[in-house]
């Protein structure tokens, strides 16, 4: 527990401090053929979405930044999301005062976006993944206007009952409609929660909590679907020191997106199962992570991003790979490494 504690405390200072250094640069990016890197300083993305002819993307920062972008191949700097702190930030995570919010995630559901993004304190459990709305990502656009409801679930340092930690949120609908979102970061693990798809909020204050995955340093969880399988993507290692972070992405399945989630040789994820889907070297590409999937131009996209660009002076960069299926299981090509990862190996 100590050792996740001081971990999480390196993790949440970097996490706080980085965004702030070099976040305008756009570097040169080639054809998405040629390279995963997009050319932007990006940690922590969220899912890409599209509003009317532009795709969207959040990220750790100051106020949720964003970046958009016509092609998915180069990206511009958008508004953020939040010019000030929602004011019930004081009163749950009263120690962060400088409105850095973390990893967020975003999906459209019915006639609006729901925006989740993560409040937290350094190296403690104090945390809490706040939600917010807009019918339109459109700045220019008069519906446009970001209204923020408060929070979705919180943690406190000293709680009783499990020690869990409530950011990386992740949002995934199924096909029946309803809504989920995955979250946590080190301590007992990934969790899953379902959503009311009116309010965007937890359908009952006291309904189901279900663990998917652990290990000593795990976070950054996705769920994606595939014929008759739900896919968990995790991160596991740590983040936040460029091409020092030791992130790499694993991956495990089940029939129950309540779980449980094995790997390809069949260990629950609960005791430390997952196979490797993305090492964490990828040629020039270091320590991929926070995953999300895109339906695009006829294409799956596995959007994530690598946490040192060595062509980057080793920051930070938002990267798609096309991702596709063999055996039922999931793949990606890094153009980057020239090398094809699929889970093959633990």
């Amino acid at each position: 527990m100590l050792l996740a504690v001081l971990s999480n405390s390196i993790v949440a200072s970097a996490q706080t401090e980085s965004p702030r250094a070099n976040r305008n640069t756009i570097y040169p990016a080639l054809p998405i053929e040629q390279s995963a890197s997009r050319g932007v300083v990006t940690r922590d993305p969220s899912s890409i979405v599209k509003c009317n002819d532009e795709y969207w993307v959040f990220y750790t920062g100051r106020g949720v930044p964003t970046f958009r972008s016509k092609d998915l191949v180069k990206w511009e700097h958008g508004p953020a999301v939040f010019q000030s702190a929602p004011e019930w930030i004081a009163d749950v995570v009263p120690e962060n005062r400088n409105m850095v919010y973390w990893a967020p995630d975003i999906i459209k559901v019915d006639d609006r976006y729901l925006l989740y993004y993560s409040v937290s304190t350094m190296g403690k459990m104090t945390s809490a993944i706040g939600l917010a709305t807009n019918p339109t990502l459109d700045p220019n656009d008069p519906n446009y206007r970001w209204t923020d409801l408060g929070y979705v679930v919180r943690t406190q340092e000293g709680q009783k009952g499990d020690a869990y930690n409530a950011i990386d949120p992740s949002l995934f609908q199924d096909r029946d409609g309803s809504l989920w979102m995955t979250f946590g970061s080190y301590w007992t693990g990934i969790k899953l929660i379902q959503l009311d798809p009116k309010t965007g909020k937890r359908i009952a204050p006291d309904s189901p909590m279900y663990s998917l995955a652990y290990n000593e340093s795990i976070e950054a969880a996705h769920i994606t679907r595939h014929e008759d399988y739900y896919y968990l993507f995790v991160n596991w290692g740590s983040c936040c020191r460029g091409t020092n972070s030791t992130y790499h992405i694993r991956v495990g399945r089940s029939k129950s997106i309540t779980g449980p989630y094995v790997d390809k040789v069949g260990v629950d994820m609960m005791k430390k199962g997952g196979s490797v889907f993305l090492p964490n070297v990828n040629g020039p590409l270091i320590g991929p992570g926070h995953a999300g999937a895109l339906q695009a131009d006829g294409k799956t996209w596995f959007t994530l991003c690598f946490e040192g660009n060595i062509l980057m002076d080793g920051k930070a960069t938002l990267a798609l790979l096309p991702l596709n299926w063999k055996a039922g299981w999931p793949e990606v090509t890094v153009p980057d490494a020239a090398t094809t990862s699929s889970g093959e190996s633990k």
